[in-house]
């Protein structure tokens, strides 16, 4: 991915190790205390993994993709400010992530409870991939896989 994309309203780029707490202050698992999800945050950063939204107002949202699931792409994080949600920040966010992905395969999970990550999904042309129980005590995971809508492999 270019270091930059402008994609309307809003810019999509490469995050900063610097702006680890400023993404903490987005995201409402780690805003509500969750110390393991600011360290996520840190470490992601660290590492170059993140990838973020913004305009002129600051960060909208970010999301985080490694290749630690069966070596292919996972989107392990997508986070949209409560204040930035239903504007087409996590469907950009998913798009960029399916245009840097290195692998033949992105997958992303969501749990059931989750009906607007799993809306996202559907209408970003993401296909059901399967359902894990155990992760979450009585909400299972619904695991997705990114559909081709560019000509890339994708599969």
């Amino acid at each position: 991915m270019d270091d930059a994309a402008d994609l309307g309203r809003f810019l999509v780029r490469s995050a900063h190790e610097s702006e680890s707490d400023a993404l903490v202050g987005i995201d409402s698992v780690a805003v509500g205390g969750d110390a393991g999800r600011r360290a996520s945050i840190r470490r992601w950063c660290q590492q170059g993994l993140v990838v973020v939204a913004e305009d002129t107002s600051g960060l909208l949202g970010y999301c985080v993709v490694e290749y630690t699931f069966f070596e292919q792409g996972f989107v392990t994080m997508l986070m949209v400010a409560p204040s930035a949600r239903g504007r087409g920040v996590g469907r950009r966010l998913l798009d960029a992530a399916a245009a840097s992905c290195t692998t033949p395969k992105l997958f992303t999970s969501a749990n059931v409870s989750n009906q607007p990550m799993q809306r996202l999904l559907q209408k970003a042309g993401w296909i059901p991939a399967g359902l894990l129980h155990g992760l979450d005590e009585g909400d299972p995971e619904l695991f997705y896989l990114h559909r081709p809508q560019n000509g890339r492999t994708h599969v």
